[in-house]
């Protein structure tokens, strides 16, 4: 059985180190082997899990499809199968995880066939991973092209502002409207002051949001982005973990 984590949001609200303290979590206790899927076209989990990327799907289709142009397919295999192979091999592995990566779609502003290669082989490959963590791409457009399907939970990242709270209204809104398979689904709010707490859960409930949590403000996160470390390097004691621990303790159980 298959448990799927998703992650949503504008840009610039943390949420893909919110997927790698995610994935520091799964670790931790035991919930392992874990498919990271990056279906962000500016890939950058791997920078948060600490993995170098060696090859990426939106590659990896130019270059399937210059080889059948050329007629240069090893053994004269169809496209659709040396593709398979490719992705097959692609695969970046670390201990516990292995990570695919979308990167640039085939065209500028075109993301239709990166996201349903994404989709196509989140699919075939998460039946061999009892987890799956999935970092969208930022803002609506993975949900709009139904990337994101069959989510245990969907987790949707806003920063303590209201426009960051009105964009995950939308997404919480088009859930709806797209009947996606997402059984649960919480609101969590990265980098919170103290004194804004009250503040912010008053917004988010007139917007009819649920808050999973309230990730503190971290000075921890940005000393280690600041070294170039990757964020699951996080001490466990770290406000922003614990916090996140806290809500993946009550999800998960």
């Amino acid at each position: 059985m298959v448990f799927t984590i998703a992650f949503a949001g504008k840009g610039g609200t943390g949420k893909t180190s919110l997927a790698g303290l995610t994935i520091k979590y799964l670790l931790k206790h035991n919930k392992q082997p874990i498919l990271a899927v990056d279906a962000d076209s500016n890939a950058c989990l791997n920078e948060a899990i600490g993995v170098k990327v060696h090859a990426t799907v939106g590659r990896l289709r130019e270059e399937s499809l210059d080889a059948v142009r050329s007629g240069s397919r090893p053994g004269g295999m169809a496209m659709e199968e040396l593709f398979d192979y490719q992705v097959q091999q692609s695969l970046i592995e670390s201990k516990g995880i292995d990570l695919m990566v979308m990167g640039r779609p085939e065209g500028p502003g075109c993301y239709c066939a990166a996201n349903n290669i994404i989709r196509k082989y989140t699919d075939i490959l998460s039946d061999k991973y009892p987890y799956v963590v999935i970092d969208n791409e930022a803002g609506m457009e993975h949900l709009s092209r139904r990337t994101t399907h069959a989510v245990d939970i969907l987790l949707i990242v806003s920063d303590p502002t209201v426009k960051g709270l009105q964009t995950a209204k939308r997404i919480n809104e088009l859930v709806d409207e797209l009947k996606l398979d997402i059984k649960k689904r919480v609101i969590i709010i990265n980098r919170v002051a103290d004194n804004r707490q009250d503040e912010l859960q008053k917004l988010a409930e007139s917007y009819g949001l649920q808050i999973g949590a309230m990730i503190p403000q971290d000075n921890d996160i940005a000393d280690i982005d600041l070294k170039g470390r990757p964020v699951m390097q996080l001490r466990d004691e770290a406000v922003s973990y614990s916090a996140l621990s806290v809500m993946l303790d009550d999800l998960l159980s």
